[in-house]
């Protein structure tokens, strides 16, 4: 078959498995970076770093959409009616008074 034919029915054959292909080249994008095209496309244009993988582990798709925690220790220690809790140890209170261990919030 001559060459000027073979182009012609290449491109044909292309088209044919254009959703196939795009998928093989979406899971390679993604298993080599991490990031599927579209994903690098959406980063690109939001100027955020963007990953389909990152929903999967139950995380934003956005890093910068992340919520985030503040962690705050927390010294709880027994009042006359209740439990009260502050982020720095009470001074007035010796260290065996404090309910537990302190709690760090995570």
């Amino acid at each position: 078959m001559h060459p000027k034919h073979i182009l012609p029915l290449i491109a044909l054959f292309a088209l044919a498995l254009n959703g196939c292909a795009l998928a093989v080249v979406e899971g390679t994008s993604a298993a080599v970076s991490g990031k599927t095209v579209s994903d690098h496309i959406i980063s690109f244009s939001s100027g955020k770093d963007c990953s389909t993988l990152r929903i999967e582990n139950n995380q934003s798709y956005c890093v910068e959409d992340e919520v985030q925690q503040i962690q705050q220790t927390l010294y709880c220690y027994k009042t006359l009616a209740a439990v009260s809790c502050y982020t720095e140890p009470d001074p007035s209170r010796p260290p065996d008074q404090i309910i537990g261990q302190p709690y760090t919030g995570q």
